[in-house]
């Protein structure tokens, strides 16, 4: 197995979304403002929100979403404590396959929070 860059993914996932933004702009600008509100601050602080798309992220196998969100997720202040825990919540709710998507959490988690 190797090592994904997630630093590198977070780029190259930037640069797909600036493409659809050129093909599909309407879409691409309501998926935007909904992600912005979704995880905007208010009766829960962005970062929560950002960790509870973590949890989502890794029980519904996503590991470019896991990426994107935990890079948002401690750039809103979340710690290395909290990502753990989210990751312990995310594998009550994924079981095995998440266990396996929560090692690269913890990869990505080493590279993000440097």
């Amino acid at each position: 197995m190797t090592t994904q860059d997630y630093p590198a993914n977070r780029a190259e996932l930037h640069q797909g979304y600036r493409a659809l933004n050129k093909v599909i702009p309407d879409q691409m600008k309501g998926f935007g403002d909904l992600h912005r509100s979704a995880v905007a601050d208010g009766a829960l602080p962005a970062a929560t929100k950002e960790l509870m798309a973590v949890a989502i992220a890794i029980s519904t196998q996503c590991e470019d979403c896991m990426t994107l969100h935990l890079h948002d997720a401690l750039r809103a202040g979340a710690t290395r404590e909290q990502v753990y825990e989210t990751i312990g919540v995310a594998l009550l709710m994924g079981g095995g396959p998440a266990s396996t998507y929560a090692t690269h959490t913890i990869r990505a988690l080493e590279q993000f929070d440097t």
